[in-house]
Order: C-alpha cells, then structure tokens, then sequence
C-alpha cells in the first residue's frame, strides 16, 4: 500500500489541500457516508465513488507514492488540485481498514484499473505521468511541477515559522505567568495555523506546549526549555540553506516534510530489540528497535494505525528476522524502511553489546549534535542492577558506582517488577532509551543464558 503498509495521517492528507477551503470541504467528506465502493490495495492504489449533487456519483482514484505524494484523478469539474473529493477519499482511508478495505488491486472497477495501469505504463516506459482528460483532477507528478508545488509548500511553512517566532515572542515578552491563565485554547490556534501552514511537525511541537503550563511545580522552566527549542527549529527552517546537509534534511523532518529512504538496502539478521505503542487521538504508533547482528547498526522501524487499532507490523520481541532494511536521510537517523524479508524471526543466542551508564549518557550528547530535538536514544546497559532510591528507581552499574535514573513514566510501569524480580539483586543487560528526562527499559535479559523479557 504505501511504505511498511502505513496509511496517511489526516494531517498528511490536509497538507495537500491548495487552500483553507478545500481542507474544509475535503474535511466535510472525510466520513463513509457519502462514499461507496470504496477499496485500496498493497500497491498504493485508493478508490471510491462520492455522491455529489447531480446524479452520477464522482469517480475518485488515488495512486499514493509511499510517503512523499500522489497522483489523482476525478470525474468532479473542480479546477483545484487536489479537489476535495480526493481529500475526502485520503481522509476516509486514513481513518482504517473499516472505511477503506485492503482488496487486491484487480477487483479495482474498471474505470479506477484502466487509469491506475495506464499510469504506471507510462512510468515504467518514462513518460508523462499526467491524468489528462477534461473535467478530471490530476495531480502535477511530472518533475517540473513536483518542483514548484515544493516550492509552494516550502513557502507556506516559511511563512508559519514566522508567525510562530513572533508568536513565542509575544509569549517571553508578556511573560510566562500568563500562560497558564491562557488556557490551551490559544495553545490549539496556534497549532491549527501550523497546519494551515502545512508544518505538522511545528504543530505537534506546539500541542505539547500547551500541555505544559500547570503541569507541575516546574512547569515554567520546561516551558522555556521547550519554548528554546522550538524556536530553534525555526530559525533552523528560516537558514537551511546555510546548514549541513544532513542537519537540513533532520530541519525538513522535523517540521513536517516526509521523505523517502535513500541508499542501498542492508541485509543482516535483525535482533529485535523492543517493541511499543504510543496513541494520540488521531493515531498510534508503534516503534521496533533492531539490532544489525553482523553490522552492528541500531535501526528504528514505525508502523502505524488508526486511533484504537494496533498497527500492523509486528516482529516478536527477542527474535531475529534475516531482511533488508533501507535508510532514511538526516543527521543521526536511525529510523529505517523494512524491504524484504529473507525468513521468519527465528530465536537468537545473541545479545547486544552493552555500555556503562556513563557512555550511555555520553551517547546521548552525542546524538544531540546531529538532533538538537531528540528525546533520547536507544542504549542497552551492561551488568546493571535496578536499586531503590526512596521513592524513585535507578540502573546501577555494578562495578563503577554510577547509575542512571528511571524516567517517572517508567518507575510507575508494572514492568519495573519484572526488570526487579528478573535481577534479583544481581546484574542484568537492559535495552532502553536513555534521554534529558533518564532511562526507560524495555527489555531484560537474565545474567547467564535465556530469553529476552519484554518490560514494556
């Protein structure tokens, strides 16, 4: 369907949308009720019949280019690209299976068939790969207008970055104090021009902002310090030009911009490290850390699913799986595209090599020059043990008298007492993420032989 099977978000979906009213109206279609005989496949292929107000419903089919496009075409007379009825089928579909099922491309209807073939005809022969036709909406894929709608989006989040400097200055200026008489109201409008902006990164970094204040007794400090960042970011959107490359293309991903895996695809067996879900109300997530077994590399792996439903992918925790895996551009990324698979996850004998809670915390330094906005970075802890510290926990080294402590999400976890009853007061490997807030395990593994312990 599109890379690792996953669906758009809406907020992906809205991006395309050529102005404020058409991501209105294509939100308005966004539910099953005006559609019918919709379908999509593993191809990348989205189709669907929308009733309008004459009598022949509107023949809408989509071409999803993995994350960073699509091509379209409806039999609608609207004279904007993408019209809503594209952004109404791509809202449908991102919404799950339920709306929109997964059938094989050859059950397609034979108007939605014959165009999907004939496009993908003309890309692999190198021609045009325009919709054409009278009264259709065709999207720009040829190189020259891919460029200009680009550039297009690049000027529509210039523009919010703008606006969001000065709105965090008017915030400083007007002091931090008021921003919990604010409310989060202010904190969401400010989010929705991100959006209109066609920033979704900026808006989620706002969101979590305004989740901040009166959060806690600290709460203006973490919400300079998110504040700081999130002005960086901005200004690292305002001068791109003037950084590295690998530091403007994790800029570009972090404000939003999808982009493709690049480079040749690296075979290994893969340990699978972890597995979890995170959930908002639009989405969940779900992140897999591997373990290169001959190259050595640690790689990120998200799949993704409607809101309440667990994604697809799935790769037990503690196995290996022979595959090819593809990276994405950026400083320091790690996250990765799953190609082929060679085999089944089978059971491994091998571990990670682990460090000492003070390179851990080195790493993590590190990995803040190549992404100033990271949380944390993946680690696994050699011979550790998990040692009370009156209310709150810690991951002390056996042997060098240092220790890194638990995030508070983590100490609260039921997976705390299986790391404590899996140690018992002797040294344990542990693979977590280690980041500003500390340390949270995600799988043991006992001293000696045995299997890994999922802790999440």
């Amino acid at each position: 369907m599109t890379e690792q099977g996953v669906r758009w978000t809406a907020d992906q979906v809205l991006s395309l949308a050529p102005d404020a009213a058409s991501r209105q109206s294509g939100s308005q279609l966004g539910s099953p009720g005006r559609w019918s005989g919709t379908g999509s496949s593993e191809e990348g292929a989205v189709w669907g019949s929308c009733a309008g107000s004459g009598s022949a419903a509107y023949r809408t089919v989509v071409d999803v280019e993995g994350a960073t496009g699509a091509a379209y075409r409806c039999s609608c007379p609207s004279r904007k690209f993408p019209c809503k009825h594209v952004l109404g089928l791509l809202l449908l579909w991102s919404g799950g299976e339920a709306a929109v099922p997964v059938r094989p491309e050859e059950q397609a209807p034979e108007w939605a068939e014959s165009w999907l073939a004939g496009r993908r005809s003309r890309r692999e022969g190198g021609g045009r790969e325009g919709a054409g036709g009278s009264g259709d909406c065709g999207g720009p894929v040829d190189p020259e207008a891919a460029r200009r709608r680009a550039e297009r989006r690049a000027e529509r989040i210039t523009a919010g970055a703008v606006e969001l400097e000065q709105r965090l200055t008017d915030l400083l200026r007007s002091g931090l104090a008021g921003a919990e008489s604010a409310g989060y109201g202010l904190w969401e409008e400010t989010a929705a021009r991100m959006v209109d902006a066609q920033a979704p990164g900026l808006a989620a970094r706002v969101r979590e902002l305004g989740a901040l204040p009166g959060s806690g007794a600290d709460w203006p400090a973490r919400l300079l310090e998110e504040c700081a960042l999130l002005h960086l970011l901005d200004r690292g959107w305002l001068h791109r030009d003037r950084l590295p490359d690998n530091l403007a293309a994790t800029v570009r991903s972090r404000v939003g911009l999808t982009a493709s895996p690049q480079g040749p695809p690296l075979r290994d067996d893969w340990l699978v490290l972890a597995q979890y879900d995170t959930a908002d109300q639009k989405l969940t997530t779900r992140r897999i850390w591997l373990h290169g077994t001959v190259s050595g590399r640690t790689a990120l792996l998200l799949s993704y699913g409607a809101a309440g439903r667990a994604p697809d992918l799935v790769l037990p925790v503690g196995l290996a799986v022979d595959a090819e895996l593809s990276a994405y551009p950026g400083g320091g990324q790690m996250r990765v595209a799953l190609g082929e698979r060679f085999s089944p996850p089978a059971p491994t004998a091998v571990r990670p090599p682990g460090v000492t809670t003070v390179q851990a915390a080195a790493r993590y330094g590190e990995a803040l020059r190549d992404d100033p906005w990271l949380d944390s970075v993946p680690v696994t802890l050699d011979s550790v043990v998990p040692t009370p510290d009156g209310a709150s926990w810690h991951l002390a080294d056996a042997e060098g008298g240092t220790a890194l402590p638990l995030t508070a999400t983590a100490a609260a976890r039921p997976g705390l007492w299986r790391l404590v009853a899996l140690a018992g007061g002797t040294p344990v490997t542990v693979f977590g993420e280690v980041g500003h807030r500390g340390f949270t395990p995600l799988t043991a593994w006992p001293p000696g032989p045995g299997e890994a312990v999922r802790l999440c």
